[in-house]
């Protein structure tokens, strides 16, 4: 049977909503609002005069080469960021659930990398991989490679992704332990008993209890990768846009080239683009979810 609360006037739910009505009006509503308006636009830097251009600044973005290769960076640097973060996550989440001594050390320990900040990230991984000075990058050379992120467009990609995955590895620990945690022992035991082994019993009875939980960590490290505080510190965007995501782009050209049309413009398809993301992974991928 199926509880509903139920209120006997209005006024309570309207208190109840009120104050999540406005933080959604104010800080996404009015926003949206606003990118939509101005990028039917082309303002000066300063502000002080507006020309109207209609879809023009859609039209240029959709027909700029370098725009539309955004796009299939933001694709490839989601999904790495995604993998990278949530399977090294998953492995620890399970070796810690096992651990019997040290377990609170090993979670804190685990846990700290999620405090950083992920400029202050950022900086850290460039001065380990920085081509003069960096320590890693100096190992790498007496191995006979020669790092240099700067220009190779791979390295590049490579970094950020580490350097963006590294604190979302704690992130995702979290959520992993806590669901491992709530997954009944009887039922381990019972398939033990049975004599099914470790890994039978986490790819048919485990990893489906932790569904839902991968599922949700799926779409926050999809939409997390749209960030760009780590590419800012690391590569703003380089080597020739190699690192440039969608996010990037509109502060790169809003922020930087003052291009407040174009910028408010990316802001729109940016928008859309992720809505209709979160909208597909909850319509298809969800149904493999077991609730």
């Amino acid at each position: 049977m199926e509880k509903r609360v139920t209120f006997r006037g209005w006024l309570l739910p309207l208190c109840l909503i009120t104050p999540q009505v406005l933080v959604s009006a104010i800080f996404f509503f009015y926003p949206a609002g606003q990118a939509i308006w101005q990028s039917l636009f082309i303002p000066d830097p300063f502000g002080l005069s507006m020309q109207y251009v209609g879809l023009g600044n859609f039209e240029y973005l959709l027909s700029d080469p370098y725009y539309r290769a955004s796009f299939v960076t933001t694709a490839i640097f989601s999904l790495l960021v995604t993998v990278v973060s949530m399977v090294p996550a998953l492995f620890l989440a399970v070796v810690a659930d096992r651990l019997i001594k040290g377990a609170g050390t090993y979670r804190t320990m685990l846990i700290w990398p999620y405090a950083v900040a992920p400029a202050i990230a950022g900086v850290l991984w460039l001065f380990m991989f920085n081509t003069r000075v960096g320590v890693v990058s100096w190992y790498l050379g007496q191995l006979g490679y020669d790092w240099n992120h700067v220009l190779n467009g791979g390295e590049a990609m490579g970094l950020v992704v580490v350097a963006s995955a590294w604190g979302r590895i704690s992130y995702n620990f979290l959520f992993f332990f806590a669901a491992l945690q709530a997954v009944p022992r009887s039922v381990i035991e019972a398939a033990a008993i049975d004599g099914a082994r470790f890994w039978r019993r986490f790819w048919t009875i485990v990893l489906p209890l932790l569904s839902p939980t991968t599922f949700f960590l799926l779409v926050v490290n999809v939409v997390y990768a749209f960030f760009f505080g780590v590419i800012h510190t690391i590569t703003a965007g380089g080597p020739q846009q190699t690192t440039t995501i969608l996010v990037y782009k509109v502060f790169s050209d809003g922020f930087v080239g003052q291009d407040l049309g174009s910028s408010a413009a990316q802001s729109v398809i940016l928008l859309v683009v992720v809505g209709a993301l979160t909208i597909f992974q909850f319509k298809f991928v969800e149904r493999r979810v077991h609730y």
